[in-house]
């Protein structure tokens, strides 16, 4: 949870606990957020928050009321601590779609909170390989990426094409952007990069040894080919020139798991 959603957690529990709302009611998620300086997504997941934890109580058509102290008061339906429920799904409706990106707005009913719709962004599913060679050097690429604007080290990947294997979308991916073809691949990881909006299925393998079998054939996505000796990533990383969330999984995975480390196996 960032800073600025913190401060303005803080601020609703300090209104809630003033005993000054009118009524018992809050102000509107509209409201709040005009007044305190944020979006209605971070209005919406602090009340969803403090909802569950039986502070406010969500009225369907009147907002949201301080839930009374009194033990004979009706239970929020929120189940009890830890025993979460998920939100409910009523329904999807398409904003934007092209070959590249979906925008969706999905109607959500956390629990013991008012349904809302939630923007999110579908992406296609990646995959991203680090391959090591017998000098514990990893495959890597330096190029230029225009929506940070600036250039990084990157780890080959791409997008799995639809029926596709993981594995094999990440040994095609690697030979097309580096001209090397990789030796065994093994999966390590499945994770996504920005889960409270986006949608993007991040596969991450190694693979242990490749053969040069010819130039790059991808040239939208080529860059200076290098293989850069494991003992310089955190280098790389305290100098902040790691581009992207799926080569910093794949790179922090091999150095926890370098011979004599705690996470070696």
């Amino acid at each position: 949870m960032g800073e600025k959603t913190e401060r303005f957690e803080q601020v609703v529990r300090d209104l809630v606990g003033s005993g000054t709302l009118k009524d018992g009611k809050l102000p509107s998620e509209r409201t709040l957020a005009a007044n305190l300086g944020v979006g209605r997504t971070t209005v919406r997941l602090v009340l969803a928050k403090l909802a569950a934890e039986g502070l406010i109580t969500a009225h369907h058509g009147s907002g949201y009321f301080v839930s009374s102290p009194t033990a004979s008061r009706p239970q929020p339906a929120t189940p009890p601590r830890g025993e979460l429920q998920p939100w409910t799904i009523h329904g999807e409706r398409l904003v934007y779609d092209n070959p590249w990106v979906k925008l969706a707005l999905v109607n959500v009913e956390p629990p013991g909170v008012e349904r809302f719709e939630h923007h999110v962004v579908r992406l296609f599913r990646v995959a991203i390989t680090a391959v090591l060679d017998d000098q514990d050097r990893v495959l890597m690429l330096w190029r230029y990426r225009f929506v940070p604007g600036r250039f990084g080290w990157e780890l080959p990947g791409g997008i799995v094409d639809d029926g596709e294997e993981g594995a094999a979308a990440a040994a095609r991916e690697v030979e097309e952007e580096t001209g090397w073809r990789p030796g065994p691949i093994e999966h390590v990881v499945t994770f996504q990069p920005m889960v409270g909006m986006v949608d993007s299925p991040h596969e991450v393998y190694v693979a242990r040894g490749a053969t040069l079998v010819g130039e790059p054939t991808d040239a939208e996505e080529a860059g200076r080919i290098e293989w850069i000796p494991l003992a310089e990533v955190p280098g790389l990383i305290a100098r902040d020139e790691l581009l992207g969330s799926g080569t910093l999984v794949a790179l922090l995975h091999l150095l926890a798991n370098r011979p004599g480390t705690a996470g070696s196996r």
